[in-house]
């Protein structure tokens, strides 16, 4: 490396530190230049000039969007202006047409790493206790997202064919690998709701790189797949998950390891996937090995064969924290807000998305902070009273760097109830207002009342 080249990375490097601490309002983004994300974040920051809003700033206030009540871009121009003026700047115009172009301008593969960066790095400082018997185990589940109804977001991100033409919304398919240990997103994939290749086992084909050999894969049981389970197995993963119902499980068979305990062959299926190719589906072993027991009124299917390593028990109550990754989506679709996306283009919604994620892994990196001082379970903290506190926090000029222990003092307040084995009813208590559903597209609604009046 010459020496012009190296003095470009350093001059890149201290406009990137001088930029996170210049003000409060990028506070957002001074948390991911800790020296382990620096350099990430240097290598995944655009060449830029010197404007209103540049990237470190722009990705800045898309964060703190993401854990407002109130996202509008407005709201995020005003607070910029407001905090300009406070450092004794010009407040610039409060138009939001700069702000909507810097996000455009934002790279999606720096997002997006930024997001797998602070995923992996959590996920690789867990403390041994958070861990289940020392072991990474991550989660996997998908949900869906909907998305403001115009011609681009149609065409990439089609609604349900049940659903009339300009009455629905555009649908994305959203499947995430999780932590256990720390909660946090370590990747994601999205595609659309319906159609081909639009599974959620085919979006799971997508994120191999999130596993690492020696993980723990706990699932539910759409995904106890023969391929999903040997693909995995192949690569030294263990696997955890419900068996289908479809499937017969007979304990009578196999080689007993206890109660309704035994190991049986899977053969592979007599026919080849379509989007799987002949090659692919020879190199599968014909049979494969695992383990059923049923625990809890519920049959489970291990890579996990040891039975004197590992009991039906532990493996039941460690099925049984599979529904923090249903508490994780929705903090980050309901807590969060990201149960919609806002943009008009499907490549901005996409974006919006990478930023919700990593908006929701700094707050993680907050909990595991402050359970790491408390000598806690990140598991144990409340992820709302962190969002809470950590706006708030920002909002009165204070910085995570500097006062840091009253932060993480602060978090590790607040805890979560222990209650194992809890239900609640799908069901809602309080009567929506009387309207009746919009069935026809707006513009002809409108149309009628003007011609007719209210109903």
């Amino acid at each position: 490396m010459d020496r012009n080249t190296r003095s470009r990375q350093d001059q890149h490097r201290k406009r990137i530190e001088g930029r996170a601490g210049s003000t409060e309002a990028v506070e957002f983004f001074n948390v991911l230049t800790s020296p382990e994300l620096l350099e990430v974040a240097e290598a995944l920051m655009p060449a830029h000039r010197e404007r209103l809003y540049p990237p470190t700033v722009t990705l800045s206030m898309f964060m703190r969007q993401g854990l407002e009540a109130d996202s509008s871009c407005q709201k995020a121009v005003n607070g910029w202006a407001a905090q300009r003026v406070a450092d004794g700047l010009s407040a610039g115009s409060t138009r939001t047409g700069g702000y909507c172009q810097a996000r455009c301008r934002l790279p999606l593969a720096m997002v997006s790493g930024l997001t797998r960066e602070t995923g992996h790095q959590l996920s690789a400082r867990a403390l041994p206790h958070w861990r289940w018997r020392g072991r990474s185990v991550k989660l996997v589940d998908g949900t869906g997202i909907s998305m403001p109804d115009t011609e681009e977001n149609q065409a990439c991100f089609p609604q349900p064919e049940s659903q009339a033409p300009g009455v629905g919304f555009p649908l994305a398919r959203l499947v995430t690998v999780i932590c256990l240990a720390s909660g946090a997103v370590l990747d994601a994939a999205m595609c659309p709701y319906s159609g081909k290749g639009s599974s959620e086992l085919a979006l799971l084909r997508r994120l191999g790189a999130a596993f690492r050999p020696g993980d723990v894969m706990l699932a539910d049981a759409f995904y106890c797949n023969y391929f999903v389970v040997a693909t995995l197995a192949a690569a030294g993963i263990d696997v955890l998950l419900e068996q289908k119902g479809a499937r017969i499980v007979d304990f009578r068979r196999g080689q007993s390891l206890g109660t309704r305990d035994h190991l049986v062959y899977w053969r592979k299926p007599a026919h080849c996937p379509q989007w799987m190719t002949r090659e692919q589906y020879t190199a599968f072993p014909d049979e494969l090995r695992v383990r059923e027991t049923k625990s809890a009124h519920r049959v489970f299917v291990t890579t996990m064969l040891e039975h004197r390593k590992v009991s039906k028990d532990e493996l039941s109550a460690l099925y049984a924290r599979r529904w923090n990754v249903e508490l994780d989506l929705r903090n980050i679709k309901t807590t969060m807000g990201m149960e919609v996306l806002h943009c008009q283009t499907p490549a901005m919604n996409e974006k919006e998305l990478w930023v919700y994620l990593l908006a929701y892994n700094l707050i993680r990196l907050l909990m595991a902070q402050a359970a790491c001082n408390a000598g806690v379970d990140p598991r144990s903290l409340s992820f709302k009273h962190t969002v809470q506190l950590w706006t708030e926090w920002v909002c009165r000029g204070l910085k995570a760097t500097t006062d840091c222990a009253c932060l993480f003092s602060m978090i590790a307040q607040s805890r979560v109830g222990h209650r194992p084995g809890r239900i609640e009813p799908r069901m809602r208590k309080r009567r929506p207002k009387p309207y009746p559903w919009l069935k026809i597209p707006r513009a002809k609604a409108r149309r009628k009342i003007q011609l007719h009046g209210h109903a």
